[in-house]
């Protein structure tokens, strides 16, 4: 056999694996030295506090709504208050007997939304079923007819107000905030000049302040006899604030889309509008979806803010559930932590949905 027979290489190691649990520890964590001190700093904090926490809020944490348990020497969380307020933190005032009303009228908001958010419901009798959920929801919380006895707004509260607000002003606010951010772009001094004031005023102030003004300022302005019901007010004043933020978010993805294709659509004869749905919109929209997701998590958490104006939302419920109780006042932290848990649930599932929305965009744009 002759010196230049063929030999087989000798089979080499398999690449390092990428995927898996493994992989996503050693790359994330342990990746460099930097990663692997920071991992080590929090991982040793984490064992230093969290055998106690979980001590506090498991082992020796009181379950039953019984206030004598919980102040037995060495008990921990006293979670027995939610069991006991569970009912005011979620519908606050809202007439006990009639507590079924704020629960229908909740499931069917948060089915609608849900759904909403599904490319498989993206049909034309969507934006008919939120007139008929709309409504439902009004007629089921105020009541006065189908022999529903009548709540004014001022008794609404908990989550279902929450709901109400955060999902009607984001609704509200982003096709007036697609306005004013075109608005502050465009090449008429007197639209551009009102939609900059607009702007620059509402960001200047406090939500509080907004607020404020809606809720007490406003009805000094209005003639004798004429009033806008105090939850109109409220949900107005939030929505203008959150589109003054939400215009700047967009505009900034309008500037990010090249000039030479918004003169490309001119030379093709398209107007103004044709340009900016066929062409700007879709490419700048795409662009600032974490940063309109941002302004929808921040306005679903600033509705806590409307209890200075006596709408007790899900954190006003639980304060007026507890403060109303000296038994159960001193377990403000469980009441904290419980509603706090609400809000986490709903803005991590916003943000699991903003990496959906850009994962869809990017296949879009790969193809």
């Amino acid at each position: 056999m002759s010196a230049n027979t063929f030999k087989p290489i000798e089979a080499r190691p398999a690449p390092v694996k990428t995927d898996g649990l493994v992989a996503w520890i050693r790359i994330n964590l342990f990746g460099d030295w930097k990663t692997t001190l920071g991992t080590l700093i929090i991982g040793a904090f984490l064992l230093a506090i969290l055998p106690r926490f979980l001590n506090w809020a498991l082992v020796q944490a009181v379950w039953v709504p019984n206030f004598e348990a919980c102040h037995v020497e060495g008990a921990g969380a006293c979670w027995g208050v939610i069991v006991e307020k569970f009912r005011i933190i979620i519908f606050g005032r809202f007439p006990f007997e009639e507590q079924w009303r704020p629960l229908i009228a909740t499931l069917l908001l948060c089915s609608l939304l849900v759904a909403s958010c599904m490319r498989m419901f993206w049909k034309a009798w969507l934006g008919l079923a939120w007139v008929v959920v709309l409504g439902s929801f009004f007629i089921l919380m105020s009541g006065g007819v189908f022999g529903m006895s009548k709540v004014d707004t001022d008794r609404w509260g908990g989550l279902p107000l929450t709901l109400l607000l955060s999902s009607l002003s984001m609704a509200m606010a982003f096709p007036l905030a697609l306005l004013i951010a075109l608005g502050r772009r465009s090449n008429l001094p007197a639209i551009k000049s009102l939609c900059t004031i607009y702007v620059e005023l509402i960001r200047g102030v406090p939500l509080i302040s907004v607020l404020f003004m809606a809720s007490f300022m406003f009805p000094l302005l209005m003639p004798q006899g004429f009033n806008i019901d105090v939850l109109v007010r409220v949900l107005a004043g939030i929505t203008l604030f959150a589109a003054a933020y939400m215009a700047e978010v967009i505009r900034g993805g309008l500037q990010a889309v090249p000039k030479g294709q918004i003169e490309a659509a001119a030379t093709l004869g398209l107007s103004y509008w044709q340009t900016q749905r066929k062409i700007v919109l879709p490419q700048a929209l795409s662009m600032v979806v974490p940063g309109i997701m941002n302004n929808f998590i921040s306005t679903f958490k600033d509705t806590s803010l409307v209890t200075i104006v006596s709408l007790y939302e899900l954190t006003g419920s639980m304060s007026l559930a507890l403060n109303s109780d000296a038994d159960w006042r001193p377990y403000k932290i469980e009441g904290y932590l419980f509603i706090a848990l609400i809000y986490f649930g709903f803005c991590f599932s916003m943000s699991r949905y903003s990496l959906w929305i850009e994962k869809q965009v990017n296949k879009s744009k790969l193809r």
